[in-house]
Order: C-alpha cells, then sequence, then structure tokens
C-alpha cells in the first residue's frame, strides 16, 4: 500500500470516528417523520377533506417505495451481516428494530386518520362508502350486473394444492385469500388477485349524496359464483410489497436489455411487508405466512383498506371541486416573457428566471418546440431524467430531428420506477433519428439542462435552459421549481463541455459558472463552507442559506456545525430527509432548519453564501446527499442578473415568513408548526401564485401583443383591474 493510500485510510477512519461523535438523525428516522409531517396535512381539519384524502393516499405511497427501496436494503444489510455503525451510531439491526416501531406506530396513525376523521368528514358531506351487505336493492342490482359485465371475465382464481404451488403475487397486489371446504369437509385454499386494470372504487346509483363501493367489496360478495362447487368458509385480503431495488450490472455490453431484466426481476423480489385486513383468519393468515415466509416484524394488521392509494383518484372525482385546494393555476406567459413574440430574442436581451408551477412550464416547452422548427436553429442538446408519459418535450425534439436538427438526448434509463417509461422514451427518439445516450457508467446523470446552437444574425450563440426540475409537463404542476434562461458566452461554453463529458470521453473541463458532480461539487460546497467559516472568525458578514430536498452528507453536516460554532448563520429549509440537528450547544446554536410541506410538493434546490456582504447565488438539481455529490452528474449554476438574484432572495424571504405550510425543527429532532402569535398569515405557496398574477399584470399594461407561449387575451376583469 502506498504513502497516498495509507494517508486517505487514515482520514477516513478519523472522518469516520468524528462523524459517529457527532449529532447525526439517522437517514431512515428522519424520512419516517417526514412522512409523518405530509400525515400532519391529512390530520389537519382547515385542509379540504379530498385534499385530506389526497395527503393520506401521498403517505400510503411514499410508505410502499420506502418499503421497496430503505427497509429492503437494511434487510439486506441484516441478512448479510453487516455489523458497520453508520453515522449516527447505529447498526442495520438497530436500525431496522427501531423502523419496525416507528412504521407500525405510524401505520396505525393512518388508519385512525381515515377511520375517525376522513370517513365521518366524507360522510358529513354526503360522500359515503359502502360494503356489500350495505346496499339497497337498487344498488345490489347495480353491482350484481357490473361484477358480471367488467369483473367476472377478468378475474382468475387460482388453486394452491400439491399440483399447483403458491403462486407468484405482483409487489402491490391487492389480492384476496379464500379458505374452502368441499361436500366432503375436505380443505382448500385459493388466492383471488383483485384486478389493477379496473378502476378500485365504483360510484353507486344513489338518490341522496352520492354512495361508493370498492372493487375487493364486489368481488368478495360473489366469490360463490367462483368456486361453485365449493363451500367459502373463510376470506381475507391481503397485501404483498416486495424488495424493488434494481441490481443492474453497468459492465454489460447492453444496457437496455441489462435494465429490462433487472424490471422483470423486480416483480418477484423478496417480500418486505405482508400487510392483512384486521380481523384475518387465523389459519389464512398462518398459510400466508408459511408461504411467503415472512417474520412477525414484517406484518400488519390495517384496520381498514388496504392499500390507502387508491384514495389520490377518489380525491379528484368529478362533482367535489369545492371540496379540494383552490387551483394555483400557472400564468401563460410568465412575465419574464410579456411582450415578446420571439423566445431567444427575450433571452439575448437578459437572462430570464421562472418558477414553477405559479408561472407556467408551457414557457420551456415552447423553447424546445421552437427550436425544434426554427431554421436557424442547428442543434439540441438536451438531458431527460423523469419524463411525462406524453411528453411534449419529447415530441419537440423528435419533431426537430426530422426538420434536420442535430438531436443529441441523454436519457437516464437508470431513473428509478421510470425505467421502462425511459426505455420507451429512449427507443422513440432512436427511430426518429435522435443521437441518444442512456447515461455514464457507475452514475446516474441527474441533472436539467438543455442546449440550443442557433445561427443569429451576427454569430453562433448558445442558448441554455437549466432548472432545479425535470423535463416532465405533468410533475411541473405541482412540483415548485425554478429555471433560468440565458445565452451568456460562459455559460454557453460550459454546458457544451458538460455534454462533450457525457457524450464522449473529454475529461473534466475546469467550468466557468457551472459545478458539477462527480468530479468538483462536494469540493466546491466543502470550500464555500469554509470559506464562510473564516469570514465568520474574522468578524465579517457570514452566512448560509441552502433550500435542498434532503441534507444526509455526514461530511456536509460535520463542516455545517464547525460552521455555526464559528459564528456562522444558518438557515436551512429541508423538505424532506434532514440528518443534521439544530440549536445544539457547541454545536449547532446557530443552525435553523425548517420544512415546507403544503399543496405543492417543494423541489428547487438554492444555496446562498454571504461572501462578506456580497451574497452569491446558487440553484441547481443536487441536494447535500453522498449520491448527489459523489455517484451522480448533477449541476449547480451561479445567478449572476441582479435582478434575477433579487427574485431569488425573494423566495427564501417569504417562504421563512410562511405561517402556514412550514414547521421548525427542535433539538430532540420533532418539528412543530411555527408560531403564529403576532404574525400575520402567510401562505407562501399562495404568496408565490399571487405574485405571478401580478408580475404578469404589470408587464402585460405595456403590451397585448403575441408573446412566448399563449397569446395574451386580457380579460374585462383585468381590464377593470388596471
Amino acid at each position: 500500500m502506498s504513502v497516498n493510500d495509507n494517508k486517505k485510510k487514515n482520514e477516513k477512519a478519523y472522518l469516520a470516528q468524528r462523524w459517529q461523535d457527532m449529532p447525526y438523525n439517522n437517514r431512515e428516522l428522519s424520512w419516517m417523520d417526514f412522512n409523518s409531517r405530509v400525515l400532519d396535512e391529512a390530520v389537519r381539519k382547515d385542509n379540504p377533506i379530498m385534499e385530506r384524502c389526497n395527503f393520506l393516499s401521498i403517505t400510503a405511497s411514499n410508505l410502499d417505495e420506502f418499503f421497496m427501496v430503505r427497509v429492503a436494503g437494511v434487510i439486506d444489510q441484516v441478512h448479510r451481516g453487516v455489523k458497520n455503525l453508520d453515522a449516527s451510531g447505529l447498526s442495520p439491526i438497530e436500525v431496522l428494530q427501531k423502523l419496525n416501531d416507528k412504521i407500525h406506530l405510524f401505520s396505525k396513525k393512518q388508519y385512525t386518520c381515515y377511520n375517525r376523521l376522513i370517513i365521518p368528514e366524507l360522510k358529513a358531506n354526503g360522500i359515503e362508502f359502502k360494503t356489500s351487505d350495505e346496499l339497497n336493492g337498487n344498488q345490489r342490482d347495480f353491482v350484481d350486473e357490473y361484477f358480471k359485465r367488467e369483473v367476472f371475465p377478468v378475474l382468475t382464481p387460482m388453486a394452491v394444492d400439491t399440483s399447483r404451488p403458491f403462486p407468484l403475487l405482483a409487489n402491490k397486489s391487492l389480492n384476496i385469500a379464500v379458505r374452502l371446504t368441499n361436500s366432503e369437509n375436505e380443505e382448500f385454499f385459493a388466492v383471488v388477485q383483485v384486478p389493477s386494470i379496473l378502476p378500485r372504487f365504483i360510484e353507486l346509483p344513489s338518490k341522496i349524496g352520492r354512495n361508493f363501493i370498492l372493487l375487493e367489496n364486489i368481488i368478495t360478495a360473489h366469490l360463490c359464483q367462483l368456486f361453485k362447487l365449493h363451500n367459502i368458509e373463510q376470506y381475507d385480503a391481503f397485501r404483498i410489497t416486495r424488495d424493488s431495488d434494481l441490481d443492474i450490472d453497468e459492465d454489460t455490453e447492453d444496457l437496455m436489455a441489462e435494465i429490462k431484466k433487472s424490471i422483470r426481476k423486480r416483480k418477484r423480489g423478496e417480500p418486505v411487508r405482508l400487510e392483512f385486513s384486521k380481523k384475518c383468519n387465523k389459519e389464512i393468515r398462518n398459510i400466508l405466512i408459511d408461504s411467503l415466509e415472512v417474520t412477525e416484524d414484517e406484518i400488519y394488521f390495517q384496520r381498514g383498506p388496504l392499500d390507502l392509494t387508491f384514495l389520490s383518484k377518489f380525491a379528484r372525482i368529478k362533482g367535489c371541486e369545492k371540496l379540494c385546494y383552490e387551483p394555483i393555476v400557472p400564468v401563460n406567459p410568465p412575465a419574464e416573457f410579456c411582450g415578446y413574440d420571439d423566445i431567444f430574442a427575450a433571452i439575448r436581451e437578459k437572462d430570464r428566471l421562472v418558477h414553477h408551477p405559479y408561472e407556467s412550464f408551457d414557457v420551456v416547452v415552447d423553447f424546445v418546440r421552437k427550436a425544434a422548427c426554427d431554421p436557424r436553429v442547428l442543434a439540441i442538446k438536451q438531458t431527460l431524467y423523469r419524463v411525462s408519459g406524453n411528453s411534449p418535450i419529447v415530441a419537440a425534439l423528435i419533431k426537430a430531428a426530422e426538420n434536420g436538427k442535430q438531436v443529441t438526448v441523454l436519457v437516464e434509463l437508470k431513473a428509478r420506477f421510470d425505467e421502462e417509461n425511459n426505455i420507451q422514451w429512449a427507443n422513440k427518439l432512436e427511430k426518429a433519428g435522435c443521437h441518444v445516450i442512456y447515461g455514464l457508467t457507475g452514475l446516474k446523470t441527474h441533472c436539467k439542462i438543455c442546449l440550443v446552437v442557433r445561427r443569429d444574425d451576427d454569430e453562433i450563440r448558445r442558448y441554455l435552459h437549466m432548472g432545479t426540475g425535470n423535463y416532465n409537463d405533468s410533475t411541473a404542476r405541482f412540483y415548485t421549481d425554478i429555471g433560468l434562461f440565458t445565452c451568456r458566452e460562459e455559460y454557453g461554453v460550459d454546458a457544451s463541455s458538460l455534454f462533450n463529458v457525457l457524450t464522449g470521453y473529454s475529461f473534466p473541463p475546469e467550468y466557468n459558472k457551472f459545478i458539477v458532480a462527480p468530479n468538483g461539487m462536494r469540493t466546491f460546497f466543502e470550500t464555500m463552507i469554509l470559506r464562510e467559516t473564516e469570514n465568520a472568525k474574522m468578524g465579517l458578514p457570514a452566512s448560509i442559506t441552502a433550500k435542498v430536498n434532503s441534507l444526509v452528507d455526514p461530511q456536509i453536516i460535520s463542516m455545517l456545525y464547525d460552521a455555526s460554532n464559528a459564528g456562522v448563520k444558518i438557515n436551512l429549509i429541508v423538505r424532506g430527509i434532514c440528518c443534521i440537528v439544530p440549536n445544539l450547544k457547541n454545536y449547532s446554536k446557530n443552525i435553523k432548519v425548517m420544512s415546507v410541506v403544503g399543496q405543492l410538493l417543494e423541489h428547487s434546490r438554492i444555496f446562498i453564501f454571504e461572501n462578506k456582504g456580497n451574497p452569491l447565488y446558487y440553484m441547481g438539481s443536487a441536494d447535500w446527499m453522498p449520491r448527489n455529490l459523489d455517484r451522480r452528474v448533477e449541476l449547480v449554476f451561479l445567478v449572476e442578473d441582479e435582478d434575477l438574484k433579487k427574485r431569488v432572495q425573494e423566495i427564501i424571504s417569504v417562504m421563512y415568513r410562511d405561517t402556514t405550510n412550514s414547521r421548525k425543527q427542535l433539538e430532540d429532532t420533532t418539528y412543530v408548526s411555527v408560531e403564529r402569535r403576532g404574525k400575520k398569515k402567510l401562505n407562501c405557496q399562495k404568496h408565490f401564485s399571487k405574485l405571478a398574477a401580478k408580475a404578469q399584470r404589470e408587464a402585460m399594461k405595456t403590451t397585448y401583443v403575441n408573446t412566448v407561449g399563449t397569446p395574451i387575451v386580457p380579460t374585462q376583469k383585468e381590464e377593470n383591474k388596471e
């Protein structure tokens, strides 16, 4: 072993010891705290009832994915005998024990919310879920006909006996276990899968209010039609969650084929959770436990319908709009582009910033669409991590290739749970003539950037869009993200260099305005934190503000503790996982942590460093997690325009004044709502929506010409406001 290798080993050992000595909240336990904050929104009585249904659904969906990836990972570590302690000082077996306790308690709270809060409030609004025993004659006839016409042809009862082994049941599938006897009193066992192809809930005819019934209740009421030669002794619903993290060999010659193979394996991963209804028959329970080989800790008894994710679609049924939030309607076009019918001219004039979803994502789609049809455009290069099922961005890129542009697209095939969708888009892009790259070996490409090369009157110029969120028009309606348009030369040079690294064998360059992981981002953030620390020690203005989705990285946290001790004021807005612990003497007395959970999902990443009173503003795709800093291609970029700096600062300032959606983290890692007494009520998300509309109206005062995006036609109401 060389001297350098020994040095690195010693440094790693020192850091590991230091991390275990510092306050650090375990990542998995912190994630459960985040999901509890989402559950709080389902409990809140001042939220509209349909939104409360939606929040409860989100907690269920979140928990499914948590089991499939994070819990499955901890279980795997335990099975492999891993005994190493994490940065919180816990071994895998200790983490699993704490998780089991926390998740079981959380599940009880979910169903308490459903039974004691959601169902009564729905009933108070004339909405009821019926069981098969509660149907009137007209409803029973309706259900009988629906079963005969829609359900029966789809069902496949699966017997389990010596010649037919226990079936391989799909991940997250809802099933009904049936115990049967024949005329000779011999016992049999069968499974009926509740078909996911059919709606989970069906509206019933009703003269008063609105009545619904769940699909599994329709099936259980008609089981006798599936097993006519047997007596039905008992039936119970159950649901399996499986380990679904992909194990991909990235050294393969055909990455797409390897990912397809791994996706197929995902469907038959090891069970990590088995859910029963609370009153599940003991004999059925024992058969399922033996067949699926689950432990007692992996069994969950639920006091209500399994798989509460159905509430997401239920919350959006027609006719219940008054029981939902007042929608946040994106302004289109954003104020930045009002008065411009040429998006490229607007960007040449100055940098432009858009704040989604308050300002429409259509301006980003329009940027790619116009580039696809513009005869002056020579090339388009773009990264795609997650896109919608019917993506207008992909359609525009295909159109560009058909129009003879040179189109290069990096489609990240390893985007978790979007692999199949991305494979389909990659195939379509390739068939259209685009040059498609599937990502880099060992790294996920998570950066969000689109480069358009255009021959202008004076020169060939590079136009850029860079953002904090995906090029996904669907999620852009409820994720808060920020995008920057620019054609500054140094940014264009950096963009070309970045794409050369992604598409070829170029060595990572020294970027002008970009910070790119994995080669320079960790060093950059550590340098910036250290600089603020030194400034504080010299009595100079020193502060750090960061808005991220997750804060996990032990080294970053350790340096933030040092900065706090030196007097740096550190303000953190962390939506989800937060492993740092604020307000602790000798560690974090200058650190404040808040989380914003509301109508929209906070997704933008912003970093502000005081820099001796001349603040530096950065935005991008990266969170402060080891995976983002070390194992992904991420992009963080500098904001230079003075007006845009003010906008970024305003976003942060407004969020810190929020009294509706925000919670602050205490030194025991719990979260409490911010103190509202003496403060003006402020919902930051509603406020941003009003700001966007006001800015657009002011920009419209001087011009009503066709602009970027949808042409503006002022309504009489808008004219009266002016």
